[in-house]
């Protein structure tokens, strides 16, 4: 596993997400998924670790990183548990909009309890006839005075219920379409907020995934992000910004398949030989390291490049690493279960429980198939502009 330069400070960090990974996560993570419990007792042990504020500006209570430390964190935690690792990780996609977009009051107003792990956080886009197509959503918010009235059912919201802090996109000019769209932050106990019910789901069973229901929520005028008709680009940037965390959780989930099944091919003997001695389980483990390391060459590329600021292609390149890094997933833990054979299917190893979780990295944060048409789309504009 390369380290891609990592800083000693970055090297630090790996090594104890690492750490709380296998000592405090892997012991539990069987339980959690059966039993769909909220990792309430790791989100502390998190906190208290300092790694929910690494990405976080000095200034409002962080450590000064940025998306390269998330998705280091991100993968380790993933490596073990995508559930729990998603939890954190979520947290990252509820504050960037606050970091990127939010103003100088409400950076100091949320961003250091974010940063402490005291406050959870969370995004609200989806609706049930609006995935994809975010110009359908039906979420409207009205301004009476200083307040405005948001009502709508938000769908699918990782950290819903346990979340305090929520950005929501909502219409406040319906003729507009996307351009019509808002983003407000919205705290978990003002009047109005509510939450249905608990998904059950096929793999990252530990987080916490409900709908938020907004009955004429009031929510303060100062909470708008930016101003009224920011909304879609508020969404956008923001998983400019985060999916490649989305991508790191793709390529820890794959990493820690490629590991256990690795480990089970040399232990494991057939025909008096090692399972990797035969040269067809020998390929495809050749063929799962390939890949993994190439989506982490492109993860930990992209990381970089929008850490130092430089935001030409970065829609191109994030789209690029989820796209790849969750293919990667899917195929590695495929493949792991294949290597395990009667066994990979037995919820008593872990690869089954890894090839659950990694399906939703194809579909969140934009599926694959939309990933394809960004990347599409920002190459004939490279194309027609010549930049």
């Amino acid at each position: 596993m390369q380290d891609f330069f990592f800083t000693e400070e970055q090297r630090e960090i790996r090594d104890l997400a690492r750490k709380i990974a296998a000592e405090v996560i892997m012991p539990v993570r069987a339980e959690l998924d059966e039993k769909e419990e909220f990792p309430w007792d790791i989100m502390k042990v998190l906190a208290e670790a300092g790694l929910f504020g690494i990405y976080i500006p000095e200034e409002y209570g962080g450590y000064g990183g940025g998306i390269m430390d998330l998705c280091i964190v991100t993968e380790e935690l993933s490596r073990v548990c995508g559930g729990v690792a998603v939890s954190y990780a979520a947290c990252g996609l509820g504050a960037y909009p606050i970091l990127l977009m939010g103003s100088e009051e409400q950076k100091k107003k949320y961003l250091p309890a974010i940063a402490s792990g005291e406050t959870l956080a969370a995004f609200c886009v989806t609706e049930s006839g609006a995935g994809s197509d975010v110009g359908s959503m039906r979420t409207t918010a009205r301004r009476e005075g200083d307040y405005y009235y948001i009502t709508g059912t938000k769908q699918w919201i990782t950290n819903g219920g346990v979340a305090d802090i929520y950005t929501v996109i909502a219409l406040t000019d319906k003729t507009k379409g996307p351009r019509g769209a808002t983003a407000f932050l919205v705290e978990k106990n003002f009047p109005g907020m509510g939450f249905g019910k608990k998904e059950k789901k096929l793999g990252i069973r530990a987080s916490e995934t409900r709908e938020v229901v907004m009955d004429e929520c009031r929510v303060p005028a100062e909470n708008i992000l930016k101003r009224e008709g920011m909304g879609f680009i508020v969404t956008m940037k923001t998983f400019d910004y985060t999916r490649p965390g989305v991508a790191a959780q793709a390529l820890g989930i794959a990493q820690g398949a490629f590991e256990y099944a690795l480990e089970y091919a040399h232990t494991r003997r057939q025909f008096g030989k090692p399972v990797s001695s035969f040269q067809a389980v020998s390929h495809m483990l050749a063929d799962m390291a390939t890949s993994i390391e190439s989506a982490r060459a492109l993860i930990y590329t992209t990381a970089q490049i929008i850490d130092k600021g430089s935001v030409k292609h970065i829609s191109k390149l994030s789209s690029m690493c989820k796209l790849l890094a969750s293919d990667v997933a899917m195929k590695v833990t495929t493949d792991a279960i294949q290597i395990l054979g009667g066994y990979g299917y037995m919820k008593d190893y872990p690869v089954e429980k890894m090839f659950r979780d990694a399906k939703i990295t194809q579909i969140y944060e934009g599926t694959n198939q939309i990933q394809r048409n960004v990347i599409a789309s920002e190459l004939v504009k490279e194309l027609i502009t010549g930049k």
